[in-house]
């Protein structure tokens, strides 16, 4: 399902039961209608739910890299002309709706939102970011929450690109979300300490090169060298690229 039926990829890689990554052909995915969507927010809220009963600390509402929010959120994916599509404030319905579900099993300070302006990944697209991300980033604003998770545009779907390719990065949302803000993709320790002391953002994420040392936030204390990741092992597989990467105190593994 999806806000219009919009075929994300021709194809996509996934890893069968034996582990090796094959390509699949996508399915188109259908318009969700209008009557459906009470029980689609329902879905999200009482996951929010178990997540709080199985004893989590705050939930995160992945409103990036073309999950549903995101393909609601952006006009390239979002061919309504209900309330859910069309004008800025109709194609964040859907958002704001999950969001306040969320909101009515945690706390608004216990939950945090993803959103990535400059990722293609899925097909999503927008004809004007600027405006889109700051509209939903300054009504963000209100709602006292733990914090904004912001991909920067370094990363575009998968892959890294320059940072040119958008003109949507951290530094702009923060001129009208005033909250915590986290920035991600592809940082450097250096990298990451200067978007800090330049007050674009208050703290930085790494994904990839966690993954590939277990020990990071050592390394980077310290200034050891960091163990490289491995692409091909992403998303599926065993437990080779997951868990048997070396600590800095052993010899690296990659």
């Amino acid at each position: 399902m999806s806000p219009s039926a919009v075929r994300a990829y021709e194809h996509s890689a996934i890893h069968d039961e034996n582990g090796q990554v094959i390509e699949v052909e996508q399915v188109l995915p259908r318009a969700l209608a209008p009557e459906e969507m009470p029980g689609v927010i329902e879905e999200f809220r009482h996951a929010a739910a178990l997540a709080k009963q199985a004893g989590f600390d705050g939930v995160e509402l992945h409103a990036a890299n073309g999950y549903l929010p995101d393909q609601f959120l952006q006009d390239g994916s979002n061919h309504r002309t209900d309330a859910y599509g069309g004008s800025l404030e109709n194609r964040a319905r859907f958002l704001f709706e999950v969001l306040d579900a969320i909101g009515s099993v945690w706390d608004a300070g216990q939950i945090g939102v993803r959103l990535s302006p400059g990722s293609s990944y899925g097909t999503v697209s927008d004809s004007d970011p600027h405006a889109t991300f700051g509209y939903v980033a300054r009504r963000l604003d209100g709602y006292g929450l733990a914090y904004l998770h912001m991909v920067e545009p370094r990363v575009r779907g998968n892959d890294d690109v320059d940072a040119a390719v958008s003109a949507v990065s951290a530094k702009d949302l923060r001129r009208v979300f005033k909250g915590t803000l986290i920035a991600a993709g592809g940082f450097t320790a250096d990298s990451a300490h200067r978007m800090i002391e330049a007050g674009d953002a208050d703290l930085v994420a790494f994904g990839r090169l966690f993954i590939s040392n277990p020990d990071l936030p050592e390394r980077l204390r310290v200034g050891a060298p960091l163990n490289r990741y491995d692409r091909s092992t992403f998303y599926g597989g065993d437990a080779r690229g997951y868990t048997d990467y070396s600590f800095h105190s052993e010899a690296p593994v990659i």
